[in-house]
């Protein structure tokens, strides 16, 4: 078995699926369809009950937020994230949504980072009195 610490996990060990190599006189190990891999890897991860730090990183890195972007997208800070990946508790919410992010990303369907990404526009703006109306059709908010 090849314990695959290029992954930045360290319980992460392939039973298959590589081979030890020689390249430039020094050992070396070639893994088949590294993607697929990282992304089996990170549906597991994101069936866990609760994230660790490095697990964090690792799907971070998988869907190519940085610190500040992921930061962002929960309303949070770049410093708590980076915290949380260096083994600071996250509250059960983040780890919920980060993970929800994570798989509606590899499945190719952003709907949740899309409706954040909404919401975060929504923070900016100022509704001050907002109406609404009975018409037709039922309630609605007046134009």
């Amino acid at each position: 078995m090849y314990h695959y610490t290029e992954s930045g996990l360290r319980n992460v060990w392939l039973a298959n699926g590589y081979k030890n190599r020689i390249v430039n006189g020094q050992d070396a190990v070639a893994i088949h369809d590294v993607d697929q891999l990282h992304r089996v890897i990170g549906k597991s991860l994101a069936g866990k009950p609760h994230l660790t730090g490095t697990e964090l990183r690792f799907l971070r890195k998988e869907i190519g937020l940085s610190q500040a972007k992921l930061a962002e997208l929960l309303g949070s800070t770049e410093q708590t994230v980076s915290l949380w990946e260096r083994g600071r508790r996250m509250p059960k919410a983040y780890d919920r949504l980060i993970r929800a992010i994570y798989l509606e990303s590899v499945e190719g369907n952003v709907k949740v980072r899309d409706m954040i990404q909404r919401l975060i526009g929504l923070d900016h703006k100022d509704f001050g009195k907002i109406v609404f109306e009975d018409a037709k059709s039922g309630w609605r908010e007046a134009a």
